[in-house]
């Protein structure tokens, strides 16, 4: 049954569903199979990523692999490439006059650079990994036309793209049920992993791919299995946050409060000058906050002591990005515009109060 309606959610050229307990699990296993498929070893991933814990995982995270104490170089075989964040990116939106197009292109072309790059060095990549929409790196949202190129030329190349919806899947966006289908029409990933809204806090987890890949896996007499993957319990929780999220219009909802939220956001963004940017998709935002909105200089400290003004209004919220200068609002899907008011309101008079250096 669970898979029946997954399947439904999907393109009809991904239909295998494996199942695990976890994101971290199903990413892994989407490395065994492009690996075993394609014969090739390398990883494509972004700067400031974050795909897992595993070993396997932590090494493409590159968000996690900066905070170690004392870490080791970057494995061989893992690639990074520069995330298309147009605010604080390699190539930003403000030395562009705001061009989305020319944005894309430029940041297509490191694609290209990287992976003629790595190729002429004789080594080969079974895989490109991308957060969807990149949810530690600061809750970036990529320039239009950005995923299509890029899975384009890498899939003509042989190269497997991972679509990782473990954060961002189950109706977030707003407009599309998968954040991949949020950009661009015609964009078909080679695998989807799935994983925590999945459950509503159950851990249960999943990848799809194709079944000419999942068929090469099992023809070379590799089983994979899992001893509590799929187990009856955990696809019942699956199945009942897929009952809820569909009878009662949650994608609808988050598409509406996404909308009003941001545009509350954007107003109080032009009344305080410490917001340097706000962005988002449906209910997956990020308020960036700056020192000084030229430069750019990221409010770090700031952005902790915002944090924690908000728990005195029982508001909780993470902050994160490589400068932690985000506030990463992931909230649940039933979170409505009355709670959006509250928030802006909340946060304006922590604003005031800061500019004024009376808290």
């Amino acid at each position: 049954v669970l898979a029946e309606k997954l399947s439904k959610t999907l393109p009809k050229s991904l239909q295998q569903i494996f199942y695990t307990n976890s994101g971290s699990e199903a990413n892994d296993l989407a490395i065994r199979l492009a690996r075993r498929f394609t014969g090739n070893y390398d990883i494509l991933a972004f700067d400031n990523a974050y795909h897992g814990h595993i070993s396997s995982l932590v090494e493409l995270s590159t968000y996690e692999y900066k905070k170690m104490k004392n870490p080791t170089k970057m494995p061989e075989h893992v690639h990074v490439l520069p995330t298309p964040d147009v605010y604080r990116g390699k190539y930003r939106d403000i030395d562009y006059n705001y061009d989305e197009a020319k944005l894309c292109e430029l940041y297509v072309d490191e694609v290209r650079r990287i992976v003629e790059e790595v190729e002429s060095r004789g080594r080969r990549i079974a895989l490109f990994f991308i957060e969807t929409l990149q949810s530690c790196g600061g809750q970036i949202i990529y320039p239009k036309g950005y995923l299509k190129q890029t899975f384009d030329y890498l899939q003509s190349k042989g190269i497997l793209c991972v679509a990782d919806e473990v954060q961002t899947g189950f109706d977030r966006s707003g407009s599309h049920f998968w954040a991949y289908d949020s950009y661009d029409e015609g964009v078909i990933p080679d695998f989807v992993t799935l994983g925590k809204s999945m459950g509503n806090g159950f851990p249960v987890a999943a990848l799809v791919t194709r079944k000419d890949i999942t068929q090469k896996f099992e023809s070379d007499g590799i089983e994979y299995f899992n001893t509590y993957g799929g187990n009856p319990v955990s696809c019942r929780a699956a199945i009942a946050l897929l009952d809820v999220v569909e009878n009662e219009h949650l994608q609808e909802n988050a598409h509406k409060v996404g909308v009003y939220f941001l545009t509350k956001l954007k107003e109080l963004q032009k009344q305080h000058d410490i917001i340097g940017d706000v962005r988002g998709r449906g209910l997956f935002l990020g308020i960036e906050l700056v020192r000084d909105r030229k430069t750019r200089e990221p409010a770090t400290i700031e952005t902790r002591e915002i944090q924690l003004l908000l728990r005195e209004y029982f508001i909780i919220i993470s902050t994160d990005g490589p400068d932690h200068n985000v506030l990463k609002f992931k909230s649940p899907m039933c979170f409505g515009m009355v709670d959006a008011d509250y928030f802006c309101e909340k946060l304006d008079i922590i604003l005031n109060a800061m500019s004024k250096k009376s808290f």
